[in-house]
């Protein structure tokens, strides 16, 4: 059950981080006696932002990850050799269960620059190598100039004609400069037999006023590519990413869980009502990111709404909170 899990998760990061365990003590002194998800602890996402949070040993810190940092400081994220596993491994059952087994041929709507320094993993160069896994060859779209390569792009699938293309590229960057720099040059790529994952990003295109729908009827237009999935996740939760099936929802992987508060109260919200996003992840063990307050606004749904048969619950995203400041969070900590 997920509930006992992450019950055991809070007690472990408890035990080995001292900073987490004096902000349970301040704001959450009765968190043994939780009965509920709703019951449970949560940390404020923004906290990777302002505070070093890990629980292993430095020695044992296998790969050190950090969010774009586009406004302010980007997040740190500390992973062991276990999490990382745990992260691959939960990567790999949900996309399979919305793609299949397999690898595929892969563009990559971004730069090879973007995952040339091991040294720091941005959320980009964390999504591009993780999703990696899956693909039988790859290909930037894009040069170091960040500008569409359309000869190259040409040439790959020219290497892989017939073979089903796996595309991957956020959100932001596949609109701007992969669908924009085809109408801007007036060239289509016949991507019929691929489908595209794409994240993150919907901010910038909601200013453009650019929709779901534009989106990808804009796509299909230029490049005959029609199966197009949305995932929702952040480098704080690396693995437990919530993938749009064919019936144009996202729903939980098997070790994950949503939650909505009101953006107010911090209250427990009812189904299909709008406020704060809380995530949960059962496979955070090496820093406390099992149960996450996000700064993002949307709902919950229960499966049953959906008519693809995932398992999992299903989250609408709208966005960020407009000038996010959660109510308390900043106080707790000594």
């Amino acid at each position: 059950m997920i509930f006992d899990e992450l019950k055991y998760l809070t007690n472990h990061h408890i035990e080995s981080c001292d900073l987490y365990q004096d902000y349970l003590k301040t704001l959450f002194p009765e968190f043994e006696s939780a009965e509920t998800l709703s019951d449970l602890p949560y940390l404020p996402v923004r906290a990777f932002k302002d505070f070093t949070l890990k629980s292993v040993d430095d020695q044992n810190i296998y790969k050190v990850m950090r969010s774009s940092g586009t406004t302010g400081r980007p997040s740190m994220i500390y992973l062991d050799k276990q999490t990382a596993q745990l992260q691959i491994r939960t990567l790999i059952n949900s996309f399979a269960d919305t793609f299949g087994a397999g690898r595929f041929p892969m563009l990559i709507i971004d730069s090879q620059k973007t995952v040339s320094d091991r040294r720091f993993f941005s959320a980009r160069t964390a999504a591009i190598n993780g999703f990696s896994m899956f693909s039988k060859g790859r290909c930037f779209a894009l040069d170091e100039n960040m500008v569409l390569d359309v000869a190259a792009v040409k040439e790959f699938l020219a290497e892989h004609a017939g073979k089903q293309i796996f595309i991957f590229g956020f959100t932001f960057l596949v609109w701007k400069q992969f669908v924009e720099a085809l109408k801007c040059i007036n060239t289509k790529i016949d991507l019929t037999n691929s489908f595209l994952l794409h994240g993150g990003g919907w901010k910038k295109l909601e200013a453009e006023k650019v929709s779901s729908k534009t989106f990808k009827q804009t796509l299909e237009q230029l490049t005959g590519c029609r199966h197009v999935h949305n995932y929702y996740g952040m480098i704080e939760q690396t693995g437990s990413i919530f993938i749009e099936c064919e019936k144009g929802h996202m729903h939980a992987s098997a070790v994950s869980e949503v939650l909505i508060r009101d953006p107010e109260t911090l209250e427990p919200a009812g189904e299909g009502e709008t406020g704060l996003i809380q995530l949960f992840s059962t496979i955070q063990m090496s820093y406390p990111g099992q149960s996450l307050l996000t700064e993002d606004i949307g709902r919950r749904f229960d499966n049953k709404i959906c008519g693809c048969g995932h398992p999992g619950a299903i989250i609408e995203v709208d966005g960020r909170l407009e000038h996010a400041d959660l109510r308390g969070c900043s106080d707790a900590y000594p």
